[in-house]
């Protein structure tokens, strides 16, 4: 059944009391007037700062009754039609007991009408006496259909206001933005698209970037998600030939929303490996390479010392990205918030925390693709590791000698130097055992010891600087060597 068809049969049944919670009232109201085409009753919307109107399909009569709350009931239960009212903003007043008795009279039909009162507003706490004679009806958020409609009405509203200049516009990416502007109220949806329309009048591949800021700063409302502006590329990735694979084959079921018959939509990914070789770049890398937006979760921030409040936390971060989604949700060192621990140690909110991550994993239905990275896979729960969890678990591995070159041509890029004017395959062999960050520090500290001297940065300062490093699979040969030998056959290798 279509909203409209939920709530003409809710009004048919004279249901006592509707409550609506939505910050779109007006899109509220148009429906309640499209009722009036199928089932006959008298519509009225209350304010405190318009009163009671009477509402019909084309027309709105000025209000004949004083707008405070008492007056408006007592005109409710002396009206001798039935009739639906629109109560905006109404449930503040609910907390007279003088209020909430004349409520409780008109739903309990006392000398009165089988009137629909429904209570509409962004979020509407009802007093316990009154909470069983109510109903929650929650509208529908609008379709592509409706998105691309209110996208056009835009784009003729900058021609009308601009000289009858008409709106430039790439079809492609208006129906990725109409894509992208789904799960907002219509409300959010047209403010958006008025923001990206009226700052140049087109409508191009650069307005995907702003839409996903501004929808983030919309509906981050748990604090708990981070935007990541700076994604990266597949070429800003040394190695990882095989995951960068594996992530393309995907790019089209997951960006399109429709995977081939008889797969599921892919769900995510985790990235086990050594510190500093390139996790977190490669987790940027695949939300470039999906072209959606990046969104962390620090499982840090979560914790709070109050029960049920991390839960609580988690289910907001969640819910959040999920409207957000198409998005890449990562997740760094993620055996930082959910290591196993016993009830004991924390009363249980461990536990509690994965077990809705968890039921999360198994069930969600946005297209929100998980990328999680960790170091300590020991740290991990077993519940985590099982197959269905991810679709895939990757080893990130040290550099091989051909990934090191490309590090150190990319850094060396990156710095406005010429890559071509060192010895790299000599680098590379210098470098046995460093991770990427590694290079990257060993390249820096090369720079500042040229600029010390007051010299450009020449291959004997790189060698030097490398000679003279411990890279931590020196400093913890024994714990990087369990932790290889621990992925060998239990994980794909990413490289």
């Amino acid at each position: 059944m279509s909203q409209l068809q939920d709530l003409v049969a809710l009004i048919r049944a004279d249901t006592p009391l509707i409550v609506i919670e939505t910050p779109d009232e007006q899109r509220v109201i148009e429906l309640f007037r499209q009722t009036l085409t199928h089932v006959w009753r008298a519509l009225y919307r209350w304010s405190i700062t318009e009163g009671l109107r009477r509402l019909d399909l084309d027309r709105e009569d000025e209000s004949e009754v004083a707008p405070d709350a008492s007056n408006t009931l007592q005109a409710i239960r002396d009206a001798g039609q039935r009739g639906v009212y629109l109560l905006l903003d109404f449930d503040p007043y609910l907390e007279y007991a003088g209020t909430q008795r004349m409520v409780r009279d008109i739903v309990q039909r006392r000398h009165c009408q089988p009137h629909v009162l429904v209570l509409v507003g962004t979020k509407i706490e009802l007093p316990a006496d009154l909470e069983p004679f109510a109903v929650r009806f929650a509208p529908r958020l609008p379709d592509a259909g409706t998105l691309l409609k209110l996208v056009r009405e835009q784009a003729d509203a900058y021609a009308r206001e601009n000289g009858g200049k008409r709106v430039r516009s790439d079809e492609a990416v208006v129906a990725q933005i109409v894509r992208n502007l789904q799960g907002l109220s219509e409300t959010d949806a047209r403010r958006i698209a008025r923001h990206l329309i009226f700052d140049d009048g087109v409508i191009d591949a650069n307005d995907l970037a702003q839409l996903a800021k501004l929808k983030f700063e919309l509906l981050n409302r748990s604090g708990h998600l981070h935007f990541e502006y700076d994604t990266a590329r597949f070429a800003d990735v040394a190695g990882a030939a095989r995951a960068k694979r594996w992530i393309e084959q995907r790019r089209a079921a997951f960006v399109e929303g429709k995977p081939p018959p008889g797969l599921d939509p892919p769900k995510g990914m985790l990235l086990l490996g050594v510190q500093g070789c390139g996790k977190s770049m490669l987790a940027k890398a695949v939300a470039g390479g999906f072209g959606v937006p990046l969104l962390r979760l620090d499982f840090g921030t979560l914790y709070d010392k109050y029960h049920g409040e991390t839960e609580k936390n988690l289910r907001a971060a969640l819910a959040s990205a999920e409207q957000l989604a198409p998005c890449v949700l990562w997740i760094d060192e993620i055996e930082k918030g959910l290591a196993s621990s016993s009830d004991a140690a924390d009363g249980g909110v461990s536990h509690r925390v994965l077990g809705y991550f968890l039921t999360w994993l198994a069930e969600r239905k946005a297209p929100v693709f998980l990328v999680a990275t960790a170091n300590q896979v020991q740290a991990l729960p077993p519940e985590l590791l099982r197959k269905g969890r991810f679709d895939e678990i990757f080893f990130v591995d040290l550099p091989t000698p051909a990934a090191r070159e490309e590090i150190f041509k990319l850094h060396l890029a990156k710095r406005q130097l010429d890559p071509g004017a060192f010895d790299l395959p000599g680098l590379a062999r210098a470098s046995e055992g460093f991770s990427g960050a590694e290079i990257e520090q060993a390249i820096v500290a090369a720079l500042y010891a040229a600029y010390a001297q007051n010299a450009p940065l020449s291959e004997f300062q790189l060698h030097a600087e490398l000679k003279q490093a411990r890279p931590l699979s020196v400093l913890m040969r024994e714990q990087v060597q369990a932790l290889r030998e621990w992925a060998r056959e239990r994980t794909v290798p990413a490289d």
